[in-house]
């Protein structure tokens, strides 16, 4: 197994945790893991994108031209990797940051309300992890129990009393993720 992803949007949204949380999980699992962060000046409002590589053998390089999966939060990210998706790859997507639709019909295409349902949970910060649900429903590539040690070992002790909540977050995102488009259709 090998999945090559990238998690894009604009700082603040999580993206950066998202990823490092999936490494950590895939760490827990044994893989051989990847992160590579990329982020502007700006600490929120700017853009910001994380690659992961999961993978049970041994990874080449971290950096990559195209991706099995992108999960994109916003539009300037939808413009930038849409296109950098393998064919029959997935793309993820927040309904909320993205203007336009995807128009290639070459991959698969899911939507996960995360932002709707964070301000439902009066919990914005739950926005990343019920994103994260919403990829592990499609690709389950890691298993929650793994996860829910990844955000141990990525918050701070301070915060660990969160970890209910995000498990909560994650599991609801698993309920809400949708798909759009299939490749095959």
């Amino acid at each position: 197994m090998k999945q090559e992803i990238i998690i894009a949007g604009f700082g603040g949204q999580g993206v950066l945790s998202m990823g490092k949380i999936l490494a950590y999980s895939g760490l827990m699992e044994g893989m051989e893991v990847s992160w590579m962060p990329s982020y502007g000046p700006e600490q929120r409002g700017g853009t910001a994108n994380v690659t992961v590589i999961l993978s049970d053998n041994r990874i080449s390089s971290p950096v990559l031209n195209e991706y099995d999966i992108a999960i994109i939060l916003n539009q300037p990210s939808m413009d930038k990797f849409e296109s950098k998706v393998k064919k029959g790859g997935i793309i993820i997507y927040d309904g909320y940051g993205i203007n336009s639709s995807v128009k290639r019909k070459d991959v698969n295409v899911y939507r996960v309300d995360a932002m709707d349902v964070a301000t439902e949970m009066k919990n914005e910060k739950a926005f990343n992890m019920l994103i994260l649900g919403g990829l592990l429903k499609v690709v389950p590539m890691v298993k929650l129990e793994n996860v829910l040690l990844g955000l141990k070992k990525s918050l701070p002790e301070r915060h660990h009393k969160l970890i209910p909540m995000n498990e909560v977050a994650i599991k609801k995102g698993m309920e809400i993720i949708t798909l759009c488009q299939s490749a095959q259709e």
